[in-house]
Formats: structure tokens, sequence, C-alpha cells
């Protein structure tokens, strides 16, 4: 029975994939990504006969949720037999879970490369909160995983069954700090206008973010320049220009498809390979800000090439009736002359008529937030994370005071 049921699972995958697509039917106007992490590799270690719980940070809440579950990068077909998804309290405490389906049923086979949505869930979520996604794995499985989660989840003992229903955190004995299977939430809220994409590499993935200085005590999490922008919409915008914010950031990725330099772990995670997976599958996208440049440079690449990846993906998205705001490359320590002037010549390109000569719909100059005006290859002390590329939770903050929400507001299709 388990082998026909796995089969006639795989058989509504392709179906539940297209009904998931933005602008097809089911999506509708009222959903929309609430966040995401884009996978970038599979797991250190396969995970057998035991529950993953993953913690996600909504920018926006509402009356129901979809999770989207994703095995890009696993050795072989994964098997989730049960999920549920309930509000994260302490660690890998849960209050209020709820069973995830798919197409009706509790499990579902997800084949190498693929994804799923799951149907929607009737759970009522708040902005800057925490939803617990639970999935019990009878099997065994390497499945895909997002590496710079910069925060715990958790994973109960191999062999130990199924705890997703477990409101306790006490089956949950291990943590980890990647993010497995689930790749992006969903919420259903007709209130809001939007999302917004930020796209990039290690500084939208939020690296540094979890560094607050000498003595600090505030919490780590949750405080990429991503997740200050979106406390920022909630507490500052009108009722009537809300937008959700969808992290899609990957550290150590390039825009352009191959640099001289560029390590094999990177290969097939350029923007353009991932565009399609990381932003135009998501719901509501209205906008996007595309962070690329410092690894490319390090890499090797020149301008032209650069320049070159930036066209495809913009035209890319604008054909999408997507915005797409631009930040030039930040400080890097280290960058010898071709770096510099190719630095130079890509921000020209960008900040030409403030709109990358008609290409992109705007500017947002993290170049002019971070550098350190008496050393410009590196990040202003006050803001650096101590490697001279990544802002601290203070260069977040920063970084996302300095961006418009009016601008973004400009984006919403009317």
């Amino acid at each position: 029975m388990r082998a026909a049921h796995r089969i006639a699972v795989l058989a509504t995958i392709s179906a539940l994939v297209v009904a998931s697509a933005p602008g097809a039917d089911g999506a509708g106007p009222a959903w929309f990504t609430s966040w995401a992490q884009s996978q970038d590799g599979r797991t250190d270690a396969p995970v057998s006969g035991q529950s993953l719980r993953m913690i996600t940070h909504l920018s926006q809440g509402g009356d129901a949720v979809r999770v989207r579950l994703q095995n890009t990068f696993g050795t072989g077909p994964l098997t989730i037999d049960h999920a549920t998804a309930g509000l994260s309290t302490t660690g890998a405490g849960v209050s209020g879970t709820r069973d995830l389906t798919f197409a009706g049923r509790s499990a579902v086979t997800i084949p190498v490369g693929g994804d799923i949505w799951s149907d929607e869930t009737r759970l009522v979520t708040r902005p800057d909160t925490n939803l617990a996604v639970s999935m019990f794995v009878a099997g065994t499985a390497t499945p895909g995983r997002h590496g710079a989660a910069l925060r715990d989840n958790y994973l109960s003992a191999p062999g130990s069954g199924d705890h997703t229903a477990d409101a306790s955190a006490a089956a949950f004995t291990s943590t980890v700090g990647s993010t497995y299977v689930v790749s992006a939430v969903d919420v259903h809220n007709s209130a809001l206008k939007g999302t917004v994409v930020p796209f990039g590499s290690s500084v939208v993935d939020g690296i540094g973010s979890t560094n607050c200085g000498p003595g600090c005590t505030q919490l780590g999490a949750d405080r990429r320049w991503t997740d200050d922008l979106a406390r920022r919409i909630v507490a500052e915008s009108p009722a009537s220009a809300q937008l959700a914010v969808a992290n899609a950031g990957v550290s150590g990725t390039t825009s352009a498809a191959s640099c001289p330099g560029s390590p094999p772990s990177i290969t097939g995670l350029d923007a353009l390979s991932r565009l399609d997976r990381d932003v135009l599958s998501l719901h509501g996208v209205t906008s996007v800000i595309y962070y690329y440049g410092t690894n490319d440079l390090a890499y090797g690449c020149d301008a032209a090439t650069i320049l070159d990846s930036y066209r495809a993906v913009f035209q890319r998205l604008r054909a999408a009736g997507i915005a797409v705001y631009v930040t030039p490359s930040t400080p890097r320590p280290g960058y010898d002359d071709a770096a510099n002037l190719a630095r130079h010549e890509i921000a020209l390109f960008v900040s030409r008529w403030a709109s990358c000569g008609g290409l992109c719909s705007g500017v947002v100059d993290f170049d002019v937030v971070l550098k350190d005006p008496l050393k410009p290859n590196i990040i202003l002390p006050a803001y650096d994370n101590g490697d001279g590329i990544h802002a601290n939770a203070a260069g977040q903050q920063a970084l996302a005071d300095f961006i418009s929400l009016p601008m973004l507001a400009g984006s919403v299709r009317r």
C-alpha cells in the first residue's frame, strides 16, 4: 500500500506545481510569499526515521498559510510522511499545530530537483513572528537545504519516529544551523499589496547580522537588513502599502554564470540559473532588490561579463512585470586595480539616469551607506562585521533604513 500510495502522490506533483505557480488558478491575488530561504546544497548527513522542525520568520501574517517543500539538491527522492505547521514558542516548542496536506494527502514524495506547495492551511499568523514547520521522514534521505539559517533548527534522533504534532520540544534533541527542505511560506492576506524579494549573495543572505558587538545581549536571529526592512514596512507604511519581504540570498554566489576563480560549490547558483526557482516561483512578487557583484569581482570576472548577466536578469524580471532596484557593488578589502576599475564601471552603469540607463527601476546605493569614506574598499568600522565585507547588526539596520518605502510601494501593480 505504501508503494502504491507514493506512486499516486508522485502523479499529483506536476499538477500541484502548475496550480501553485504565480498567476495560476488557486494562487490568487491574496497569496503572498512572506518568508523564503533559497536552497544551495544538501544536508551534511542523511535523515532517517526522524522528525525535522524548521523555524521560519514571517514578514507579514494572514489567516492561512501554504508551505513550499523543496528537494533541489537532494541525492534522491524525498518522502515526507507527515508535516505540520504551528506557531513557534521557545526553542523547538510549538503551539496551535495544524496538519499540512498535499492535494489532500498527508504524505508526499518530492523528486530530486523538485518542489511542492502544501494545500491551504487555516492558521492565523502575525508579522515578525515565527512559524514552525515540522516534517517526518520515515525512510532515509539526504535532502536539500539552505546553509546559512543564522538560527537554530531542530531534529529528533534518528529512528525516533513522528513528532511533528508535538507541542513540546523534548523530542528535538539536536540543533542544526541550516534550514532543511522548507524554502518558502505563503500567507493569505487580502490587505497586502505585494512581495519584495531581495536577491543576491551573502550580503542579502544576512552574513554578519548575528554580530551585534562586544557585550551585546540582543538576539542574533532575524536581524538581517531584509528582516529590518520588513519591520519598517509594518511600522511605517500605510495600510494601503503593506508589503511582504522574502529573502532570496545565497552566500558565495555570483551574478555571472562563470568567473575564472569561482569555486565548484557555486556552480549552477548564479543569478540567472536560480531566477525562476528562487524569485519567479514565489507569489505576489512586485519588486526585487538586486545585490550582486562583489563575489564576481573577487572571482575575477570583468565588468562586461557582470553587466551582461545584469542585463539578462533585469530583462526577465521586467518582462514578468517586476520592478528591479539595483545596488552598486559594496566594499571589499583586497580588490586589485582591475577589480576597482570594474567596480567603478558597474557603479556608473547602475547610477546612469538613476535607472541603469533605463534597464532597472531605480538604485539602492548600499555602497554609500557602508563604505569608509577614508578607505572606500572597506566598511565603515561601526558597521563592520570584522571582515571588511559584511555588515554587523548596526550596519544591517542602516541598510534597511536607507531604502525608500514609497519607492517599493510605487512598484505595486495598479
